[in-house]
């Protein structure tokens, strides 16, 4: 199985890349989310999954070995495929989907495009148990604190006036482009945009 690639970026999609390594053009299918974390730096390293079927094999790439690791589990489960769990990627972060099924929310994974209830309440039986293994060995221990900065955040815009659905959907957004932000940096991003 092919691991990973490290060679030189020669192209960049929102839905794939091509990287060189030794004279040979690998296609590599990534997620919006790893499409935001690629710079547009000469030489990249990258960490594969090989889907191997009867007509095709297909590469699938990310940038963090967190993402890879759900994407994989994901794949277990019944009714998700690699497209879905693409998907998934390109509508949420590695750490908003581990926390979305370790805290059983049957509503955020809904919210990926092809998910329906069923599926979703699928995903959280099959994985939530499986996840947390995968969280801690993989170091994925933003989910907690993020969660943790971004309800304090949302209690304190509470306590200045502000509502509490507009101003989760720009706290939400506000995490979704700076996983690392702590809670000041939060709340003084969401008041420029409120």
């Amino acid at each position: 199985m092919i691991t990973h690639l490290r060679g030189k970026l020669i192209e960049k999609n929102p839905t794939n890349i091509v990287i060189e390594c030794q004279g040979i053009g690998y296609e590599v299918n990534i997620s919006l989310h790893t499409f935001s974390l690629i710079k547009d730096e000469e030489s990249i390293t990258i960490f594969t999954h090989l889907q191997v079927k009867e007509d095709s094999h297909t590469l699938y790439g990310f940038k963090e070995k967190s993402e890879r690791e759900v994407f994989r589990q994901l794949l277990s489960v019944s009714g998700i495929g690699a497209s879905t769990a693409r998907m998934m990627f390109s509508s949420l972060s590695p750490s908003q989907v581990i926390e979305a099924i370790s805290s059983e929310d049957a509503d955020t994974i809904q919210s990926v495009k092809g998910i329906g209830k069923k599926t979703a309440q699928r995903v959280i039986l099959d994985l939530k148990d499986k996840i947390k293994t995968t969280a801690t060995e993989s170091g994925e221990t933003i989910t907690k604190s993020y969660n943790t900065h971004k309800e304090e955040a949302l209690s304190a815009l509470e306590t200045l006036g502000y509502q509490r659905k507009q101003s989760e959907k720009i706290i939400n957004r506000i995490c979704n482009n700076n996983p690392q932000a702590n809670v000041e940096d939060i709340i003084k991003l969401a008041l420029k945009n409120l």
